[in-house]
């Protein structure tokens, strides 16, 4: 079979931009696979109200922006990383508090039951928060967080040149700015003497028509420029986004690995029985995993809705919880560095597939990953036909 037509036309200058692009979308899927793997890993359940413990951290971002005075309007507060700062960890302690109550509430009185039963519920409780949330959320049109509410110092992006801008493009771009720039200025000379209510002086028509040539110009000059190396750009949000992620990874494996709290995680993870003989309270150490796990969510959520601004609705959590999902079989469910590596792969596989010209099947190359790996790979990348837990 030919699969040269589906490499025809690819612009590989633009390929390193989209890889990085592909990173800081799977930091934010590493998050939220991160929550489904270690409650797989502890209690051995796939978490599917996981998607909508991300959502409602993004809502309680966006309430906590509208309550900092970011909701509208010409009057707004000066932004700053404190308030950032506050954003996200009110949205990972309100994510945590509700991973705690759907465990209470839903999951502990289930325990015993047959695991299908337990799978239902997890999918019941999916769809309330769905619908229900859906009642007292708005919804439509829906809301985003206001960009205002980024410092100055954060709008922009970080520009790293991999290969440097053709020479004569260069030169012809900064000749026509240059034109654009005294045409718009002898434009202006004119133009600014007018007062209201005066008739258009019969020069000002031409200069108009220069100013507007000249700058089409310089536009058409920059565009070429810009193509001509090889550049990658990061939005400095997105920057501080995945240095975020990153330390709350570190943290967490700190956790997991070198505390009292992460060795009984580990125990129970091994062996419910006999961790609870030892004298470790495993109904708190599967509270403690939800606890984590949401408010790995929750952080995820409100830096995906304030740094990538996606417009919020009760199904905001779907599609993100359904890749993480795959992400956590990619990398091998149960083993947090497989999450990590999972939501990595899923992010660079997602916006290759839109570098390659077909962005309208993003989403479907989710479930192309999750079918070839359950064919040939089911334990995952890290993982193995006995699934190495938390």
């Amino acid at each position: 079979m030919d699969f040269g037509h589906l490499m025809a036309g690819l612009d590989f200058s633009t390929l390193p931009q989209q890889l990085v692009n592909g990173v800081l979308l799977g930091a934010i899927y590493a998050l939220i696979a991160l929550g489904y793997t270690m409650v797989y890993g502890v209690l051995r359940l796939i978490n599917f109200a996981h998607g909508e413990v991300f959502m409602l951290g993004a809502y309680t971002a966006l309430f906590t922006s509208w309550i900092f005075g970011f909701k509208g309007g010409a009057e707004m507060p000066e932004a700053s990383l404190l308030k950032l700062g506050a954003m996200l960890l009110i949205s990972m302690f309100v994510c945590g508090t509700i991973g705690v109550i759907i465990e209470r509430l839903a999951y502990r009185p289930m325990r015993n039951q047959p695991r299908i039963s337990v799978l239902i519920t997890a999918i019941g409780v999916s769809l309330f928060l769905q619908y229900g949330g859906a009642l007292f959320l708005p919804n439509s049109p829906p809301p985003s967080i206001n960009e205002k509410v980024m410092p100055e110092s954060l709008r922009g992006a970080a520009e790293i040149n991999l290969t440097p801008p053709d020479a004569k493009l260069k030169a012809d771009w900064e000749q026509k700015t240059a034109a654009a720039k005294v045409a718009n200025d002898a434009y202006e000379a004119v133009h600014q003497t007018l007062k209201p209510g005066d008739p258009e002086p019969p020069e000002l028509k031409p200069l108009r028509d220069q100013r507007n040539t000249t700058d089409r110009e310089a536009q058409n000059a920059q565009r070429l420029l810009d193509n001509s190396g090889v550049r990658i750009r990061i939005p400095k949000g997105q920057f501080l986004m995945l240095g975020t992620t990153v330390a709350l990874m570190v943290l967490l494996t700190l956790l997991v690995m070198g505390t009292p709290a992460g060795r009984a995680m580990r125990a129970v993870a091994h062996d419910f029985d006999s961790a609870s003989l030892m004298g470790i309270n495993v109904g708190q150490t599967i509270t403690f995993t939800f606890l984590i796990g949401s408010m790995l969510a929750g952080a995820g959520a409100m830096m995906n809705a304030t740094f990538i601004g996606t417009p919020l609705t009760t199904f905001y959590g779907f599609q993100p919880g359904v890749k993480a999902f795959v992400a956590a079989v990619l990398g091998g469910i149960g083993n947090i560095p497989g999450a990590v590596l999972g939501g990595l792969l899923m992010g660079i596989a997602e916006t290759t597939v839109v570098w390659m010209g077909y962005s309208s099947h993003r989403d479907a190359v989710a479930f192309v990953i999750l079918i070839v790996v359950l064919l040939f790979r089911p334990g995952g990348l890290l993982g193995s036909s006995k699934v190495e837990k938390v």
